[in-house]
């Protein structure tokens, strides 16, 4: 990256890719993180974690994954939109089976059965995390389903986190899944980042980065990106790239409030929601106006 010898950084401070040593610890996200450690460690069942796109889920699920011990075997699967058999047959090589691929869907389940039977015997505990869970066909996620009903005398062989967007809530509230609804023993719902958290998780990503001089964003370009990014992580993140290589353009170490106007008016993504929302403050103050009987006054 062009500008990172310019600010003294080791790395780029707001890639896109969710990397773990960037985790900020904004209150949303902590409450995340705090849920799937208490829920892991003492639940059973499924957990369900939702928010909008952008606001971090797969950057939280690698967090937690990162956080767990030795004694966890755990499974990743970022892609769920996928047949019930791919599914498993995905989820048995992520456990370790080596499954041969001429298996059907009920060796494959017998084949995960007895792997999660010698995790539990040996003092140890599975866990799956499923990204995107939005995508996944009802089908398969009746598949998952029937897989948490593998069980000892003591405990549920396997846990299951689901990740996804709000659209998540719409598909677990069909009729024809509401079992799997029942068993959703912990939950949780990300939420944007306020004014002043996305000011510290500016700084926080540049320190991380390798920046040790002083602030790098002055208040009103924070304030710019919070406004236009509606402190989607993801968007913050965009933003402050664009506005990075502008200062970095002028020879100066100091993002101020034009440069990341500019980089707003260059990210549709950021910019749209924006005017939707001061469209929408508009007719509400109309709305108001209207009630009050002022609205003929003021137009006059």
């Amino acid at each position: 990256m062009i500008y990172l010898e310019h600010f003294g950084l080791r790395e780029r401070p707001f890639g896109i890719t969710p990397d773990t040593s960037f985790f900020c610890s904004c209150r949303s996200h902590q409450e995340g993180l705090n849920t799937l450690a208490f829920a892991a460690t003492n639940g059973e069942g499924f957990i369900k974690i939702t928010g909008e796109v952008g606001t971090g889920k797969t950057l939280l699920c690698r967090k937690f994954l990162a956080t767990l011990g030795p004694k966890w075997v755990t499974a990743y699967i970022p892609n769920p939109n996928v047949s019930p058999r791919t599914l498993l047959f995905t989820l048995a090589g992520e456990l370790g089976c080596a499954p041969e691929s001429h298996l059907d869907e009920h060796l494959l389940m017998e084949l995960i059965n007895a792997r999660l039977v010698g995790i539990a015997d040996a003092g140890e505990h599975a866990l799956v995390c499923i990204d995107e869970a939005q995508a996944m066909p009802v089908k398969t996620l009746e598949t998952v389903r029937l897989l948490t009903n593998l069980e000892t005398e003591k405990r549920k062989l396997m846990q299951v986190v689901l990740f996804g967007q709000p659209e998540l809530d719409g598909k677990l509230a069909r009729p024809e899944i509401r079992q799997l609804r029942q068993r959703i023993t912990f939950e949780h719902r990300l939420a944007p980042l306020t004014r002043a958290e996305t000011e510290h998780y500016l700084a926080h990503r540049m320190i991380v980065a390798g920046y040790a001089g002083g602030g790098v964003l002055s208040r009103a370009a924070a304030r710019v990106v919070y406004r236009a990014s509606g402190g989607v992580p993801r968007l913050v993140n965009i933003l402050a790239h664009k506005a990075l290589m502008l200062a970095y353009g002028r020879g100066v170490r100091h993002v101020r409030w034009s440069d990341a106007r500019a980089a707003v008016r260059d990210t549709p993504a950021a910019a749209a929601p924006r005017r939707a929302l001061a469209w929408l403050g508009l007719v509400g103050v109309a709305g108001l106006c209207v009630g009050a009987g002022t609205l003929l006054g003021w137009l006059q």
